[in-house]
């Protein structure tokens, strides 16, 4: 979920790297013009673009010409913006192929898809946020909170249930920084989005194994989640997620909540110092 706000902290990013003199700034403002591209940004022309990024015209020309012949940016030829191309998929696809943990993790998201018949989700952390990563949709009637979400979707780590789980298995001063660098704000009427009470719901999930996030960031969605375990504190976390028409709180957390942590602890016994 690309926000203006998530866009000006990678703004900043490329600003502070001016000081590492091993950073490659071409490639930096590269990255900046293609992920400014999400969102309500699926096209921009030039002029949109240049201001989304805070780059020149000049530069934007050259960056967007040479990422349009690589084949990661496509101009549509009558309005002349830009979107996305079919090869910016690559470095996703890349990375779900290399990546040890969805391997790992592949048959235990495949079991409770089977047995449960619900949405479950392998997500990891990144950053303030948390990235879905493997996704397998509920096989009854789509919600839209459902169709919203798909591999790649970003969400705030604090008012998430696989965000809360990862959070609770980090030190005290991690933990702090990112909620300190976090946009704490109230999705919904029932987002836990003050400190005290974030600290709170982070030591309880740390003690039961599982974290849980009940409508508070879609109305109407029930989210439980435990974190899978590594030497540095959580890998990821495996996540139920059902809608509140068919389950309560308290029938949901019941119901889901052994599975989730059965599955996340049996991954985190797998031995892998890449984990």
């Amino acid at each position: 979920m690309n926000s203006p706000r998530s866009a000006a902290k990678r703004i900043n990013k490329v600003r502070e790297s001016r000081v590492d003199p091993l950073a490659v700034k071409s490639v930096e403002k590269a990255f900046l013009v293609l992920n400014a591209f999400g969102g309500t940004n699926f096209s921009m022309s030039l002029t949109q673009l240049a201001s989304a990024i805070r780059l020149d015209i000049s530069a934007a020309q050259r960056f967007t010409h040479t990422l349009t012949k690589l084949g990661y940016l496509q101009k549509d030829p009558l309005t002349k913006r830009f979107g996305l191309g079919v090869k910016a998929l690559n470095l996703g696809h890349h990375y779900l192929r290399a990546n040890l943990l969805v391997e790992r993790a592949m048959p235990y998201l495949l079991h409770l898809s089977k047995t449960t018949q619900e949405t479950v989700n392998l997500t990891v952390r990144d950053d303030t946020e948390v990235v879905f990563i493997v996704r397998f949709m509920c096989r009854q009637l789509l919600n839209l909170n459902d169709t919203g979400v798909i591999v790649g979707a970003r969400m705030p780590a604090y008012c998430t249930a696989s965000g809360i789980a990862i959070l609770s298995q980090l030190p005290p001063s991690e933990v702090a920084d990112i909620l300190n660098r976090s946009e704490l704000r109230a999705y919904t009427p029932h987002t836990t989005c003050r400190l005290k009470d974030l600290l709170k719901k982070l030591e309880v999930s740390a003690v039961r194994g599982y974290a849980t996030a009940f409508e508070e960031f879609f109305l109407g969605d029930l989210a439980i989640a435990a974190p899978i375990l590594a030497q540095n504190g959580a890998a990821g976390a495996i996540n139920i997620s059902v809608p509140r028409a068919r389950f309560s709180r308290e029938e949901a957390e019941e119901r889901f909540s052994p599975l989730v942590v059965t599955a996340a602890q049996s991954l985190s016994q797998i031995s892998n110092p890449r984990l």
